[in-house]
């Protein structure tokens, strides 16, 4: 689990609570669910709206990487990646054929299948390079739809506030609900601000951050096939390969 992602949220409701107690307010009083069912409905309506049913679907799935990102190790595949290396110019390219059945990457076993078949170095980088900038579009594309709802969800915020402030001016016969319905009534836009500062806009980025390791990962491994396509030493290709690391 990304320990730092619950830190940073519970520290952030924590502060804003924690303001309102000090300030002399209720906690109670910012507990609104019609308030918050018009921020989160009214968001996640306009989301769907401008989004394709594939990426908002595959941008939902992909709020689990804030707290279970996807597993990168480095290392691992530098050493994967040399192994491969070291077999080929034992055995020659033909011999890459037995690793491939042992692979589960999709990716990996495809750039293999185009070593084997012979594909040239610049042929290769080319074709895998397509796939990767695909991959890449996609995943970013999913990730922006929670940058799309921090846009949104100040906006529907105020909406909200704005219909509450209607409700208030059809009691203005009773004072003694004025203060009351005010106060729910910005309610929304607390809502609205807060979730899009403290949980949409973050979860972007963060999602962008792990999209960002999983391509460098993949330019590992086409670096690396190429690398091995060239007939580079092993030891070349790892020291190339480290170099992606920081």
């Amino acid at each position: 689990m990304d320990k730092i992602s619950v830190v940073g949220l519970v520290l952030g409701l924590v502060a804003i609570v924690g303001g309102q107690i000090l300030e002399g307010g209720h906690v109670a009083s910012l507990s609104q669910p019609t308030a918050l069912l018009i921020v989160l409905g009214g968001t996640m309506g306009a989301v769907m709206l401008q989004s394709p049913y594939a990426t908002f679907l595959r941008g939902m799935r992909m709020v689990r990487w804030i707290w279970y990102p996807p597993m990168v190790d480095y290392a691992r595949l530098i050493k994967q990646i040399c192994s491969w290396s070291q077999l080929s110019r034992r055995e020659g390219l033909l011999a890459l054929e037995s690793v491939m059945s042992q692979l589960k990457d999709d990716f990996s076993r495809k750039g293999l299948q185009l070593l084997v078949d012979g594909a040239e170095p610049e042929r290769l980088r080319e074709v895998l390079e397509v796939e990767i900038n695909t991959y890449e579009q996609e995943l970013k594309l999913s990730a922006r739809i929670w940058e799309a709802a921090g846009g949104y969800s100040p906006t529907i915020g105020i909406l909200g506030a704005v219909l509450g402030l209607i409700h208030v001016m059809e009691n203005l016969s009773d004072p003694s609900k004025l203060g009351a319905g005010i106060a729910v009534a910005f309610v929304a836009t607390i809502y609205g601000v807060g979730l899009a500062n403290l949980v949409f806009l973050p979860m972007s980025n963060k999602l962008k951050a792990h999209i960002n390791r999983l391509i460098v990962q993949r330019e590992m491994i086409v670096d690396g096939l190429v690398g091995i396509a060239n007939g580079d030493n092993p030891r070349i290709i790892e020291s190339r390969l480290q170099g992606y690391v920081f």
